[in-house]
């Protein structure tokens, strides 16, 4: 039980269903749609849509998603990849030719065609209860009507506004500045796509004139994108990808996604007696950021499109991770062990939802950096995804840049089950730190006895590169123990990530935590 002297917050308790997500208003709408007839794919989808207004530096329609659903007591866990891909056009050669190391974080040829509207259609289809028309509703009226910004939100668009180039400094700045707290936000040209949308399906963004509006953007910037390379987006049903921890069963998305990575650190951990070391102290702190190191310079090395990687089964093996765990020094960092494919950043939005028949959802939405490539098309201000810089463009790499592939991704969504049954769903913001997130929450859970919200409130570390970089929350003597150890100490000027999650207890009632370092929380009722 938390301090009731501190400041914080408590868990919130429902029995009938819950939303945990990091905007409270759409947290609400979710949470509307669920006490008006509609299940959680339904919630999830109204949500995570509205989030696309109330934090526009974080996803929108032009991003991806993934998204992990237990139907219901019982059933299977269906993992759905809604992930777009280079366009036919893309060509790694070119790039390396210019000189070009890495894809330009703000060219077309970052662009990877968005593929979160085709997954929200798709989810809506297959296991939603209301229609697109009433699950969008909510969106449709704040983006025409105007949203007030949230104290983050406003902190991160300032942070990120100067990514915004061209059109999208009409429709995502106030007077050429980032808004303030408190000034109101509108996008109604996005509420003519989601009504398009609505009516017309997929076919409402992926073909005519919404999709025409895209390409002409992308194409005037000198993308190879075209019309035929936006009507061929298809997200893909795949089979979660698992692992024990203690008494658990962590269950992630695969790849394209770095799911793997949180269940390889997670098991190099595993060698490890976290539970007697002090949750807030330098050998935890120093044992994790080893094992991120170990675990990331993995992913880097062989995590890609699905079809164009083999080493899945080495990542997940166990055998593996005690090779690597055997490699840390207790007491002395080891040089960064990462060759990073992708820029790190975190920017990011996810939703949870648990309904009244226990149907959950784990559901990830993000445009890749804050306002993604920060190229808008012109009349319905669609800005568009980053993704393409998680490529790479060495040669011969399973990840390298090249048309019809998916790059990999940063953001995951997980589960965690208790013999066989959803124990609880949680997803941790914050791109390359995600993995990290993930192992981190599981152990506060596991290996601490914190209760969900503790265990998104502790604070974080995260060995980013060559820097430790220290959440203000662990003491002086712990910075000077890290240091003394070896790391290069940074204490951030953002706080790192930010989390979700609903558990379910023995007894049914829902537990629902919302990280502080967002603006959101967890409604239920």
């Amino acid at each position: 039980m938390r301090d009731f002297h501190k400041p914080g917050r408590s868990a919130t308790f429902a029995d009938n269903g819950m939303v945990a997500t990091s905007h409270p208003l759409a947290a609400q709408a979710a949470l509307d749609i669920l006490k008006s007839g509609g299940n959680a794919v339904d919630a999830a989808i109204a949500g995570a849509v509205l989030l696309g207004y109330c934090e526009p530096q974080m996803t929108g329609i032009g991003g991806d998603l993934f998204a992990l659903v237990s139907p219901g007591p019982g059933k299977e866990i269906v993992a759905l990849n809604g992930s777009g891909r280079a366009p036919a056009g893309a060509n790694a050669d070119a790039l390396r030719d210019q000189g070009l190391s890495a894809v330009p974080l703000g060219s077309p040829h970052a662009v990877t065609i968005p593929g979160a509207v085709d997954a929200f259609c798709t989810l809506s289809a297959d296991y939603g209860q209301l229609g697109l028309d009433s699950v969008l509703a909510p969106a449709i009226k704040y983006a025409r009507d105007g949203i007030p910004v949230a104290p983050r939100v406003a902190f991160d668009w300032g942070n990120d506004s100067k990514t915004l180039q061209g059109a999208a400094r009409d429709f995502y700045l106030l007077d050429g500045k980032a808004p303030r707290i408190g000034d109101r936000f509108a996008i109604p040209a996005h509420a003519d796509v989601l009504e398009k949308i609505a009516k017309e399906g997929r076919d409402g963004f992926y073909k005519g004139a919404v999709a025409e509006d895209m390409v002409s953007a992308l194409q005037e910037m000198g993308g190879s994108h075209d019309l035929d390379d936006f009507a061929k987006v298809k997200c893909d049903y795949t089979n979660p990808i698992s692992g024990a921890y203690q008494d658990r069963t962590l269950v992630e998305h695969p790849p394209n996604g770095q799911g793997a990575t949180a269940l390889l650190m997670l098991n190099i951990l595993s060698n490890f007696d976290i539970s007697t070391m002090d949750p807030f102290g330098a050998e935890r702190a120093h044992i994790e950021a080893e094992a991120a190191k170990l675990a990331y310079n993995t992913r880097d090395r062989f995590l890609a499109d699905p079809d164009h990687m083999s080493r899945l089964g080495h990542m997940l093996d166990t055998k593996t991770a005690a090779d690597l765990a055997a490699l840390i020094d207790p007491q002395k960092a080891m040089a960064s062990a990462q060759n990073r494919s992708e820029a790190v950043h975190k920017d990011t939005i996810y939703i949870t939802v648990v309904d009244k028949d226990r149907m959950a959802v784990s559901l990830i939405y993000s445009i890749f950096h804050g306002f993604g490539s920060g190229i808008a098309s012109s009349k319905y201000g669609i800005l568009l995804q980053n993704r393409g810089a998680g490529f790479t463009l060495q040669q011969g790499h399973p990840n390298e840049f090249a048309a019809g592939k998916r790059p990999m991704h940063t953001i995951i969504p997980a589960m965690l089950l208790d013999g066989g049954q959803l124990d609880t769903t949680f997803g941790v913001m914050g791109g390359a730190y995600q993995p990290n997130g993930h192992a981190r929450f599981v152990s506060n859970l596991r290996d601490f006895g914190m209760d969900v919200q503790s265990a998104n409130d502790s604070p974080r570390a995260f060995a980013d590169g060559n820097i430790l970089k220290i959440e203000r929350g662990y003491s002086n003597d712990v910075l000077q123990d890290l240091s003394e150890r070896g790391h290069n100490i940074e204490i951030p000027d953002t706080p790192i990530g930010g989390a979700q999650s609903i558990s379910v207890q023995e007894n049914g009632v829902l537990v629902g935590s919302s990280d502080p370092r967002k603006d959101g929380c967890a409604l239920g009722y």
